[in-house]
C-alpha cells in the first residue's frame, strides 16, 4: 500500500511538473527576439511615454520628480555575457546630472553589489534582486531629511537556501551549453540567451528538478532569464513604495515617480507608479 500510495504521488508530482514545464517553455519562447511575443492585456493599459511626453511635462508642473530606473537593457545594452553589461560612459554622466536634479534609484533583478560596480555612481539609491536588497547613498541624501542612510533587506533569512540553490543549479547546468547561473544574493537567474532552443526544455527540466525541493521559492521569468526568488511578497514596485516612503513621500500628492524598464518584471512598478501618478499611465512599458 505504500509503494502504491508513492507511485502516485509520483505520478501526480510529474503530471504537475509537466504542465509547469511547458508553460516555462511558453514562456521562455515568448522572450526570444526570434518569436514575436503576443500583447498581453497588461500592455494596453500603459500608453508611450515619448508620445505623451507633453502630457507627462504637464502632469509634474510643480510636483517632485523622483526617477527609477531598470539597469540592464535600460542603462546598459542586452548581452550574451551578463558579466559585461557595462554601461557607458555617456550614459554615466546622463544618470549623474539626472541625479543632481531628482532622487534618482536604480531597481535591478542584479545583485546590488553587481549593479553598483557596473554604475558607480554614490549618490544613487540602488534596490537590488527585484528589490529586495536595497540601500542608499552611505552619506545620507540631499532629498532626504533625515541624515541615516537607508539599507533594508526584505528576505535575510532565505540567504543560505539560495545558495544552496544556487551551488544546486550550477552542478545540474552543467551538460547545457551556453547556461549561465547567476548568484543575486537573494535570488537565483539562470540565463538561456545563449542556449540552442532545442535545449531549452532540458534546461526547464533542470531548472524544475532544483526547485521541486524548495517550496518556499518560485520561478519568474524575464528577458532570457529564468529566476528563482522567495515567496514573499515584495517585488520592484514594493521596492518603488519603500523608496519613495524613505524619501518622505508616502501618500503625498505632489510627487511624481517615473519608472523607466524594459522587461516583465518591470511591470509590478509600473503599476505602482501609475497608482501613485493617477490614472495618467505614463510610463515605459516593458517589452
Amino acid at each position: 500500500m505504500a509503494k502504491q500510495n508513492i507511485a502516485v504521488a509520483n505520478e501526480n508530482i510529474d503530471t504537475k511538473g509537466s504542465s509547469m514545464i511547458n508553460s516555462w517553455i511558453d514562456s521562455m519562447r515568448a522572450c526570444s527576439p526570434t518569436q514575436q511575443r503576443p500583447v498581453s492585456s497588461s500592455h494596453n493599459s500603459f500608453v508611450s511615454a515619448l508620445d505623451t511626453f507633453d502630457q507627462i511635462m504637464s502632469a509634474s508642473k510643480g510636483k517632485q520628480i523622483v526617477m527609477f530606473l531598470d539597469y540592464d537593457g535600460t542603462l546598459s545594452p542586452i548581452v550574451d555575457d551578463p558579466d559585461r553589461a557595462f554601461m557607458s560612459e555617456a550614459m554615466r554622466t546622463t544618470v549623474r546630472r539626472l541625479a543632481r536634479c531628482f532622487p534618482t534609484a536604480i531597481v535591478s533583478g542584479r545583485c546590488r553589489d553587481k549593479v553598483y560596480s557596473f554604475v558607480r555612481l554614490a549618490e544613487l539609491y540602488y534596490a537590488g534582486s527585484h528589490g529586495m536588497d536595497i540601500k542608499g547613498p552611505s552619506k545620507g541624501s540631499k532629498y532626504m531629511k533625515s541624515t541615516q542612510a537607508v539599507h533594508f533587506q526584505a528576505a535575510s533569512e532565505f540567504l543560505p537556501m539560495i545558495d544552496e540553490v544556487y551551488k544546486a543549479l550550477l552542478e545540474v547546468t552543467k551538460s547545457t551549453p551556453g547556461a549561465r547561473v547567476e548568484n543575486n544574493k537573494f535570488c537565483v537567474s539562470v540565463h538561456f540567451r545563449c542556449v540552442d532552443e532545442r535545449k531549452w526544455i532540458d534546461l526547464a527540466k533542470q531548472v524544475g528538478s532544483v526547485l521541486e525541493n524548495y517550496p518556499n521559492l518560485r520561478l519568474t521569468q524575464g528577458r532570457k532569464v529564468l529566476e528563482i526568488r522567495p515567496t514573499i511578497k515584495w517585488d520592484k514596485g514594493k521596492a518603488l513604495e519603500f523608496l519613495l516612503e524613505s524619501l518622505g513621500y508616502a501618500n503625498c500628492t505632489d510627487v511624481f515617480p517615473i519608472y523607466i524598464g524594459d522587461d516583465r518584471t518591470d511591470e509590478d512598478a509600473f503599476k505602482v507608479q501609475v497608482q501613485v501618478q493617477g490614472q495618467l499611465g505614463t510610463g515605459s512599458k516593458a517589452r
